[in-house]
């Protein structure tokens, strides 16, 4: 395969668990209509494993790692797992799914003042005017989603989601620190079947499977996206579009996640199209590009993926 076509087929990798992941927000909104965020997130996480072990046997991928670094996937496995889908999945049990979708991309913001802290990365004029913007937008956002609406519930479902960011961008710094020496998709099997073992013994105590029985063909389908396509293909698609691509090339797609939640959220669940929102959300985006340096140079590397 020549370069050029590598790079297509790498592109349109990316693209596609952008696509995932950027519906996801949508599919789960739906589920949670019949289940509890615990039962939602101990069953993607299961078929996420299943699907990623059968991938991981069937590219014959080292899984062994030295005992030492079990901490360390432990540690990446409830941060990047359990604690940001459980902050995710029940902030949307008060948000709409576009406000979800462009909270979340503010994430590499985050990202940056942590590794400021731990990483003793360096501020400066540019990132301090995109890390305004962010925060302009996401005023804009949260005050769009706040209007005719349940206060106390949304200001809740925003807090979730913003915490949920920050949790994200701690996974990310420490997931760059720590090091772990195993392939990206063996790695994220690992950190997706500790999360659904951790996970489990809420659903034992919430007796959750008793409302699979209530779910219809259509939320199975996207109960069954979510841990197929979200959590399995998704990370294992991105990964693959990084053996190819730069990080910089494959991260500017980032950007477009919002953008796909926003109009899955608008065909699939008729959210209503609000001026501010969508102001705010390109503000966010536009912040976002100027911090990870889009906006001025080519090659700078942005803080991959996310989320979810």
């Amino acid at each position: 395969m020549s370069l050029i076509n590598a790079k297509m087929a790498a592109s349109l990798y990316a693209a596609m668990a952008i696509f995932f992941w950027g519906v996801s927000f949508v599919s789960a909104k739906i589920v949670l209509d019949k289940l509890d965020p615990f039962t939602l997130i101990v069953f993607r996480f299961g078929i996420g494993a299943v699907f990623l072990l059968i991938i991981v046997l069937l590219t014959g991928e080292k899984m062994r790692f030295p005992i030492r670094y079990f901490p360390h996937i432990f540690i990446l496995a409830i941060l990047g797992t359990f604690v940001h889908q459980l902050l995710q999945t029940t902030s949307l049990v008060f948000i709409d799914a576009s406000s979800a979708g462009w909270l979340i991309s503010v994430t590499p913001v985050f990202t940056v003042f942590l590794s400021m802290i731990f990483l003793h990365e360096k501020m400066n004029i540019k990132k301090a005017l995109g890390i305004i913007a962010a925060i302009t937008g996401v005023i804009m956002v949260t005050t769009a989603g706040s209007q005719n609406r349940l206060e106390i519930g949304m200001n809740i479902g925003f807090f979730l989601m913003l915490l949920s960011t920050l949790n994200w961008a701690g996974y990310t710094v420490l997931l760059k620190s720590l090091k772990v020496p195993l392939p990206p998709t063996v790695l994220t099997f690992y950190i997706t079947f500790i999360g659904f073992l951790v996970s489990t013994p809420f659903i034992l105590r919430n007796q959750g499977w008793e409302s699979l029985p209530g779910l219809t063909a259509v939320e199975w389908g996207h109960l069954i996206f979510l841990g197929v396509f979200v959590s399995g293909t998704g990370y294992w698609f991105w990964a693959k579009s990084l053996e190819v691509l730069q990080a910089s090339q494959a991260g500017v797609l980032i950007y477009l996640e919002p953008i796909v939640t926003f109009l899955a959220a608008i065909i699939i669940l008729h959210e209503k199209a609000m001026l501010m929102s969508i102001t705010g959300g390109l503000i966010i985006i536009a912040g976002v590009a100027v911090v990870n340096g889009h906006f001025f140079t080519r090659y700078q590397i942005p803080n991959p993926r996310s989320r979810k």
